[in-house]
């Protein structure tokens, strides 16, 4: 300010510690911007470009932003005013420059980090059982109790993980974070953790976009580093052995509930009318031993009858309705049918589309015969880097020969990938019956004759039950609903003596006899619904 006596401060925007490649996070620069709109200065005096943004797209959009509003931006180091004529070309290249070193220091870190992993040293948080510090784990006694009694309850007393969490808030076992609200979701995830039998795997999440920092799960985008044996254990290995089998086991039978059954047609689409919660399956077991699912208030499964519990909080629901997912399906199947749809339009152009993009998948997949050839070139210039590093003495021979393994499987996998690639090209199609073939499969999927999770996950919207037994029906893109009343079934099978853990289907003699007491309409077939429902209207309503 003594250079420019004329010039007044108006306050200093500065976020310590925030990086400069996302605007997301910086409070203050959101605010000077919002200021700038305010009209509550006339220029921005910064040290230079890395310091007002890292990400060139933020630098050029924010810069004519407040050019637009009279409003300049001075780069000191980079002698660069946004008022001037040539202010936005000097702009672009400083900022370019700004961005690829952001993009260098990001992949050094990332590199760094990984060396680190493959040592041991343990990035993350503590959890329950474990304290971490200084990148090392050590055991919680308190934690590491609550942990056995989960493994325990799963493994060997064969509990289910709604009923062990459950137990542990009625017991006033308090989760990691203090609360006492635990859930099936929570169990599962402990239950899955591999630290607890010693093992460490790292890099189960990855960040895609060093400008957006965003992270994604790492569905095999990026290696995982495990280690065996890595720290002391909670659990012995057999527990653990036993735990994932059995979990492998619930999860093929969509035991484990929400979370654990998204490729049903009705995960997440079935919705409580009292609460509001998703319902969430269950297998039921009939008195012969067969096994059915059904769906249930999430609530109601977990904290049972709606009630006030000891700390004044209103836990549990009172629908007392659960659905049946064979029900769900033929309302599901109703609702569809019911609609006016011209089929041959449809199976015309959902044909075509399926055609295309066969087509283009056998053209254009994921892995081409370049783009392997590309990495694995790269992957042999990594080989060679290390090589160099060990003689200037940046990494050790232990450090080396660790990354040199992994490449090494690396380039094995890339080698299989491309042997797959070289073998689908030699593959040829017959066009004229691949597209009877597709034709054929649409037909049957449009016109009910065959079942398909994808097409019917993808009509639903959502589905409501309420107390009374009355379920609304909601296809996606359409303003109607579609109502049913599950009519005095009990009372029916009472009546009928059937039992409803007894049987899928009732005999044709106990259909009609529904039909006459619950006044099935017309339009219902006896044939079609695995248990009977009466529909009061598939009418559509505003």
């Amino acid at each position: 300010m003594d250079r420019q006596p004329d010039w007044e401060l108006y306050e200093v925007y500065a976020d310590e510690g925030i990086t400069g490649t996302s605007t997301k996070k910086r409070t203050h620069f959101n605010r000077m911007i919002h200021d700038a709109h305010m009209g509550k200065f006339k220029l921005i005096i910064t040290k230079e470009v890395s310091r007002f943004s890292r990400n060139i797209l933020d630098t050029i959009s924010f810069t004519r932003e407040l050019k637009s509003l009279g409003v300049g931006v001075l780069f000191m180091n980079d002698g660069i005013s946004t008022l001037e004529p040539d202010a936005e070309l000097r702009l672009s290249i400083m900022g370019s420059i700004a961005q690829e070193d952001s993009r260098k220091t990001s992949t050094r870190v990332k590199w760094g980090q990984t060396r680190q992993m493959e040592r041991g040293v343990v990035f993350g948080t503590s959890m329950l059982g474990y304290d971490v510090k200084d990148g090392k784990l050590s055991i919680n006694p308190e934690g590491a109790e609550i942990a056995r009694l989960i493994f325990h309850k799963y493994a060997v007393e064969k509990k289910g993980t709604t009923v062990i969490a459950r137990e542990l808030r009625e017991a006033g076992y308090k989760t990691y974070h203090g609360s006492a609200n635990w859930s099936n979701s929570h169990i599962v995830k402990i239950l899955k953790n591999e630290k607890y039998v010693g093992d460490l795997t790292q890099k189960k999440t990855f960040t895609p976009d060093y400008l957006t920092h965003a992270k994604k799960y790492n569905h095999g985008e990026e290696e995982m580093i495990t280690i065996t044996n890595h720290h002391e254990p909670i659990i012995s290995r057999e527990i653990w052995n036993i735990t994932q089998a059995e979990l492998q086991k619930r999860n093929r039978h969509g035991e484990l509930g929400a979370g654990h059954s998204n490729r049903y047609v009705f995960s997440g689409k079935i919705k409580c009318g009292e609460c509001g919660y998703s319902f969430v399956s269950r297998y039921k077991k009939r008195k012969d031993g067969t096994k059915y699912r059904k769906w249930g208030c999430l609530a109601a499964t977990d904290h049972n009858t709606g009630r006030v519990d000891g700390e004044g909080n209103p836990v549990g629901c009172s629908i007392g309705r659960m659905l049946r997912d064979e029900v769900a399906m033929d309302i599901l199947k109703q609702g569809i049918q019911s609609l006016q749809m011209d089929t041959d339009w449809i199976i015309h152009n959902v044909s075509a589309l399926a055609l295309e993009a066969i087509r283009e998948g056998e053209t254009e997949s994921a892995d081409s015969e370049e783009q392997l050839q590309y990495q694995i070139d790269q992957l042999t210039k990594k080989k060679e880097a290390v090589l160099d590093a060990f003689f200037s003495q940046t990494v050790t021979k232990e450090e080396m020969r660790l990354m040199n393994e992994r490449y090494d499987q690396e380039l094995a996998a890339l080698d299989q990938r491309m042997q797959a690639v070289r073998e689908k090209q030699k593959l040829c199609y017959d066009a004229g019956s691949l597209a009877a073939d597709v034709r054929q499969k649409v037909k049957a999927i449009v016109c009910g004759e065959t079942d398909s999770e994808v097409f019917y996950k993808n009509i639903l919207d959502h589905m409501t039950v309420y107390r009374g037994g009355r379920v609304e029906l909601h296809l996606n893109l359409l303003p109607q609903k579609w109502v049913f009343v599950l009519d005095r079934l009990h009372d029916f099978r009472q009546k009928t003596g059937v039992s409803q853990f007894d049987t899928d289907v009732l005999p044709e003699s106990a259909l009609e006899k529904s039909k006459e007491n619950q006044g099935f309409q017309a339009s219902v077939s006896l044939s079609e619904p695995a248990v009977p429902i009466s529909v009061s209207s598939a009418f559509s309503s505003g």
